[in-house]
This record gives C-alpha cells, sequence and structure tokens, in this order.
C-alpha cells in the first residue's frame, strides 16, 4: 500500500472564520483556555493578522488554526512574537498540520523582519522547529505561567542575546 502524503492549503485566518477556529480552540483546549496566563496578552490587543492562519478539510471545516500576537520584552521593549494558540482537530493530529503552519507562518515572521518569537508549550514537540528553553530563561511572565514551557526561537540569529525582563503586553 503506497503512503499518501495529503496537501493541506494554508488559508488566511479571515473574520468569518472566527467563531469555527474558537470551537475548534474550545475542543482541543476547553472554555476554560482564557483563564491560562498567556491569554493576558490576546485580551484588547490584536493579533498580527497576516500570521493569523488556518487549515481546511475537503469538507471545508477548519482543521487547524495558529495566531501570533504582539508583546514587548523588558525595559528596553525588544519586540517579539508570541506564538499560540495552535491547534489542531484531534482527529487529524500527527498528519503535519501543526508543522505546517509553524513552518509556514515562520518564514512568512522572519520575511517581515520579526527577529523573535515565543511561546508556551511542550519543547519535545517545538524543539524540532527551533525554539529553546534556554532563549527564555531570562523572561518573565507577568502571570502565572509554568517556566519549564516558555520557549524562545530566534528568527535573526542572537536576537535574544541581550533581551531579558518582564513580558509585557503590546499597546
Amino acid at each position: 500500500m503506497r503512503n499518501i502524503e495529503r496537501k493541506f492549503l494554508v488559508l488566511d485566518e479571515t473574520i468569518d472564520n472566527n467563531d469555527e477556529v474558537e470551537s475548534l480552540l474550545n475542543l482541543v483546549f476547553t472554555p476554560q483556555r482564557n483563564k491560562l496566563g498567556s491569554y493576558y496578552f490576546r485580551e484588547n490587543v490584536s493579533r498580527v493578522e497576516f500570521l493569523c492562519k488556518v487549515i481546511m478539510n475537503d469538507y471545508g471545516h477548519i482543521i487547524g488554526s495558529i495566531r501570533y500576537w504582539p508583546v514587548y520584552i523588558g525595559k528596553k521593549k525588544f519586540s517579539c512574537l508570541l506564538l499560540g494558540p495552535l491547534a489542531v482537530h484531534p482527529t487529524c493530529q500527527g498528519e503535519g498540520i501543526g508543522a505546517k503552519l509553524i513552518l509556514r507562518t515562520l518564514n512568512l515572521a522572519e520575511k517581515y523582519g520579526w527577529e523573535r518569537v515565543i511561546l508556551v508549550g511542550d519543547e519535545s514537540y517545538y524543539s524540532r522547529f527551533g525554539f529553546k528553553k534556554k532563549l527564555a530563561k531570562d523572561l518573565i511572565f507577568p502571570k502565572p505561567v509554568n517556566q519549564d514551557r516558555l520557549l524562545g526561537l530566534e528568527l535573526k540569529p542572537g536576537s535574544f542575546k541581550r533581551v531579558k525582563g518582564l513580558v509585557s503586553r503590546f499597546e
């Protein structure tokens, strides 16, 4: 039996997708997800729209979603992207949908001059994309978060070198 790789089309998330994306996020993370520390950075802050993407199945249903938010780090207010949430429908996990969303958007972020990205997630999953705990070791979240799950990625080599301190909301 041949292994047939499915082709997934990455699309811009639109305002019309919002309800379906929110339903996917509730399914993957539960409706209580907005109580997590990382959601503090998303309240009343506009997403980085050109990096918010979805993948739909053959029936037009969203099976994958990724969003990004702008944040500042430290007293010097270094700009940074906060990746998340990334969600893949449970019946489609393991098919490369999350990886495709991450790779596409990180390449786009780099192309448009973003230098660094942080996220709260599993290093065992995100390390294959270059995310590392050690890059985020000098960062402080203002809300409770498991520091072992705070990861950083340099889109521009050395961009975390002098970056340390409090992660703050974009305002």
